[in-house]
C-alpha cells in the first residue's frame, strides 16, 4: 500500500524528459497516486522553445514510461494562460480518474533570462502569466473541484530559491517567483477551513534539459568557463552538489501524504543549506 493510494494528481508542465514534473510524476506514482500528466504540448518560438516545454511526444513517452512501472496515466494539453482552457484541463484531469486530490503547479517560463534593461514588456508578460497567472487559473479551476468533493487536497507551488533571494539576470523570473510565494501564502489561509493544504517547494539549481541551458547562459554572462562556473556553485551550497530532481521530488511527495496534514502557508527550502530563511 502506498501512502497516495487512490489519490489523483495533476502536474503542471510535467512532460518534459527528466525534469523537474516528470521527476514528480514518477515519484507521486510510486507512492500510488494517478498521475495526469499536463503540458503545453507544442513548440512556439522564444516563449515556449524546445528546451523549455514538453511536446505531445514527450507527454507520450513520460506516460509510458509511468505506466511500465504499473501506474495508472492519463494526458491533458492546455495553454495555462487561457482561463478556458485551464478550467477545460482541471474538468479533464477529474474527470480521468473520476476526482482529483492533488494539484502541483509546476509549470513555468525559466528561459526567458537577460540584462533588466533589455528585457521586452512581450518578455516580461510571459514570465508573469505563466510563473504566476498560470498558477492562480490552475489553483482556482482545482481548489473549486476539492471543495466540492469535501475530502480536502493539496496543492503544491514549485518555487524556486528566487522566491526569497535576487539573481540578476532574472528580474521578471525573480519577480514571478516571489509572487508565487505570497500567492501561496494567502490562499493557504482562504483554503485551511476546507482541509486544503497550499505550500510551496523553493529548489535551488537543478540541472535538468533546462538547467543546463540556464548553466551556459550564466556562465557566458559572467565570463566564466562552465567548469568555472559549476565549481563556484558547489563552493557555495553546504552541502557540497546542486540538487536533483529526486530531492524535488520527495519533498513534494511528503507534502501531498497524510503526513503532512499539519503543514500549510510554507515555502520549504531544498538547496542544500545554500538559502536558509
Amino acid at each position: 500500500m502506498g501512502r497516495l493510494d487512490g489519490k489523483v494528481a495533476l502536474i503542471t508542465g510535467s512532460g518534459r524528459p527528466k525534469g523537474l514534473g516528470q521527476g514528480m510524476a514518477k515519484r507521486l506514482a510510486q507512492d500510488g497516486a494517478r498521475i495526469v500528466l499536463h503540458d503545453r504540448g507544442r513548440i512556439d518560438g522564444d516563449v515556449a522553445p524546445a528546451h523549455g516545454v514538453g511536446t505531445g511526444d514527450d507527454l507520450a513517452a513520460t506516460a509510458e514510461e509511468l505506466r511500465a512501472g504499473g501506474a495508472e496515466v492519463a494526458i491533458v494539453t492546455a495553454d495555462l494562460l487561457d482561463p478556458a482552457e485551464t478550467e477545460a484541463m482541471v474538468a479533464e484531469a477529474a474527470g480521468a480518474f473520476g476526482r482529483l486530490d492533488i494539484l502541483v503547479n509546476n509549470a513555468g517560463i525559466g528561459y526567458l533570462f537577460g540584462p533588466m534593461v533589455e528585457t521586452t514588456v512581450d518578455q516580461w508578460d510571459a514570465v508573469l502569466g505563466v510563473n504566476l497567472r498560470a498558477a492562480f487559473l490552475c489553483t482556482k479551476a482545482a481548489a473549486q473541484r476539492m471543495i466540492d468533493q469535501g475530502e480536502g487536497g493539496r496543492i503544491i507551488n514549485i518555487a524556486s530559491q528566487a522566491g526569497k533571494s535576487g539573481f540578476a539576470f532574472t528580474s521578471a523570473y525573480t519577480a514571478s517567483k516571489h509572487g508565487l510565494i505570497g500567492f501561496t501564502r494567502a490562499v493557504a489561509l482562504e483554503l485551511a477551513e476546507h482541509k486544503i493544504t497550499v505550500n510551496a517547494i523553493c529548489p535551488n539549481h537543478v540541472t535538468t534539459g533546462l538547467g543546463a541551458w540556464q548553466n551556459q547562459f550564466m556562465s557566458n554572462a559572467r565570463g566564466l568557463t562552465m567548469d568555472e562556473y559549476m565549481a563556484a556553485m558547489r563552493n557555495r551550497i553546504p552541502l557540497g552538489r546542486p540538487g536533483t530532481v529526486e530531492d524535488t521530488a520527495n519533498v513534494c511527495a511528503f507534502l501531498c501524504s497524510d503526513e503532512a496534514a499539519f503543514i500549510t502557508a510554507e515555502a520549504t527550502n531544498v538547496t542544500g543549506g545554500e538559502e536558509y530563511h
